[in-house]
């Protein structure tokens, strides 16, 4: 079963010009990542500080690997210095039938 995953984010107004470069550079490693199908990256029209980063993985199994290796040195991340506060993650499956 396939996995969809929405990371909404708002950066800190102060690297609102060098996040793009940061995050592009973040998310290469992602798509890289066995079991990644793709990842995209959606600004609110209102509000270029908000983003939602939409990642699609092959499996449930596939995604819990990827935020495991997230959690460790190897794959830690510096997004976190980029943003206002914790992102919200939030993960969805196909509907079968609809």
């Amino acid at each position: 079963m396939t996995l969809t995953a929405f990371l909404d984010i708002t950066l800190k107004p102060e690297v609102l010009d060098t996040a793009p470069a940061i995050i592009h550079d973040t998310l290469s490693h992602t798509r890289a990542f066995e079991g990644n199908l793709g990842v995209e990256v959606i600004t609110d029209v209102t509000d270029p500080h908000h983003l939602v980063v939409v990642e699609h993985w092959q499996s449930i199994e596939a995604d819990q690997a990827y935020r495991a290796w997230r959690a460790t040195p190897e794959g830690a991340s510096p997004l976190g210095s980029l943003v206002t506060g914790p992102p919200k993650l939030t993960k969805f499956t196909d509907l079968p039938g609809i």
